[in-house]
């Protein structure tokens, strides 16, 4: 009985292992249309099933597409126009005629989760049509009522970062008072429906204005001091997370605590014009690769720790046709003929396997370790990644009993170790863009013990 107990054990330790590395519901994509050189939906549609990609941002409502994730089990967010708006908020007709078109032919074969009212309506400098988005979004709500799906897709919208009249720091995050009367209106809405407050962060964006040295680093995941918040006494280590946080702050300030906020758009152009240089292949594999490992951690943000925030990468391909700068086109993590632009570890398949540890036939301690032949470039970012998360580092410091020998692949192995092992143990803990795994061999010498979990 006792090997049989042990067996059972050991399969629900892999199913729950091989769930979490599979299973991320925090990974979103933005699957954008400006362009005449895309492959078929239904094709997009079996990739993002390869893929680790479990929800998909359209910007319309486009039937060929939400027929194509029809029995995928993928989430779906469609959007109204910023057009319909005022038809929207002024014709509760129209609305359920909206409806009735794009949702109730399609659901629930069809996973629809959200539908966003407009987009950045707020950047079109329209007050009147800023005046109307609340009704707009009342009006579908009780379009979705009337056909009973109000409790089972949410109504929200999306915005631009230029809502905040202030972000650094972090904690001093505050809406710009132009726009106060309408947010309390939305966040009333979105908090009685629990709907998401969804944002558009973009540390491409904010890097492009930030002539200090260290702000490079700091938006793509790399090497940094961090920047101090002296409010809160949290060293912020990346800018995604800044800017996140600017914004729980300023929803807290209006006394909106319990909205949810999700990043309905993020990322880095692979190319730009010639004054552009940031807009290249290596920032983008930096920052979407780095992104997805912080998400995989489920750290979450420093005032929203121990969740991912759900996050839509941008996007899905490029869009040649759209306007404006080389690197406006130039987002995309997939070709059309549907290979990856740039690797970022989004595959289901290869490399994420040795999550799941071969050996651990007796359910033996577990410890994350570097993977062999990594660069020490890479395991200095691992070192100040896990550092930087609030994890206790003293031991690898001077007169720290793991502080010799006094290298990189030393100290980093320590952190990462770490890291994991005060994440819940959580096999995506031992991720760090796939440049780590975990073993049952202890890597504890000498005086250095590395806490250990079985």
């Amino acid at each position: 009985m006792a090997a049989v107990r042990c067996a059972v054990l050991l399969a629900v330790f892999l199913l729950n292992v091989i769930e979490t590395a599979y299973s991320e519901p925090f990974i979103g994509i933005n699957y954008g249309q400006v362009a005449d050189n895309l492959p078929e939906p239904s094709a997009t549609a079996k990739l993002i099933q390869t893929s680790a990609i479990e929800k998909v941002r359209l910007f319309g409502a486009d039937p060929a597409i939400i027929k194509a994730f029809a029995n995928t089990g993928v989430g779906i967010v469609i959007a109204t126009s910023n057009a319909d708006v005022p038809a929207l908020a002024s014709d509760p007709n129209f609305a359920k005629t909206w409806i009735n078109t794009n949702v109730v032919p399609f659901y629930p074969a069809s996973n629809i989760i959200v539908i966003n009212v407009g987009n950045e309506v707020t950047l079109s400098g329209d007050q009147n049509l800023v005046a109307k988005l609340l009704p707009a979004m009342q009006n579908i709500q009780n379009a979705l009522n009337s056909v009973s799906l109000g409790g089972k897709i949410k109504v929200s919208t999306v915005h631009a970062m230029t809502l905040l009249a202030q972000s650094e720091p972090p904690s001093s995050g505050v809406f710009d008072a132009k726009y106060v009367d309408v947010l309390k209106g939305l966040l009333a809405f979105n908090n009685a429906t629990g709907s998401p407050f969804a944002i558009n962060p973009y540390p491409y964006f904010a890097s492009m204005g930030d002539t200090r040295p260290e702000t490079k680093p700091f938006c793509l995941f790399q090497p940094n001091k961090g920047r101090f918040d002296s409010n809160t006494n949290i060293n912020y280590m990346n800018m995604f997370d800044a800017q996140v946080d600017a914004v729980r702050s300023a929803l807290n300030a209006l006394g909106f605590k319990n909205v949810e906020i999700v990043v309905a758009e993020t990322g880095w152009p692979s190319k730009g014009d010639s004054n552009e240089p940031e807009a290249n292949v290596e920032n983008a594999k930096a920052y979407n690769g780095g992104l997805i490992s912080h998400l995989r951690s489920k750290v979450g943000t420093p005032l929203m720790p121990g969740k991912s925030v759900d996050t839509y990468l941008f996007a899905m391909y490029d869009e040649n046709l759209k306007p404006g700068p080389l690197s406006e086109k130039s987002f995309g993590l997939f070709k059309p003929d549907l290979t990856m632009t740039y690797d970022v570890g989004l595959a289901k398949t290869g490399d994420k396997s040795p999550e799941s540890p071969p050996n651990n036939t007796n359910n033996s301690p577990m410890w994350c370790v570097p993977k062999d032949g990594i660069p020490d470039a890479k395991l200095q970012e691992n070192l100040d990644f896990a550092c930087g998360q609030g994890i206790d580092c003293k031991e690898i410091g001077p007169g720290g009993a793991c502080f010799e020998p006094n290298t990189v692949a030393s100290h980093a192995a320590y952190a990462m170790n770490l890291f994991y092992q005060k994440s819940e143990k959580n096999p995506s803990s031992c991720e760090f863009s796939q440049t780590a795994t975990l073993s049952s061999k202890n890597p504890s010498y000498g005086g250095c013990t590395y806490p250990q979990s079985s």
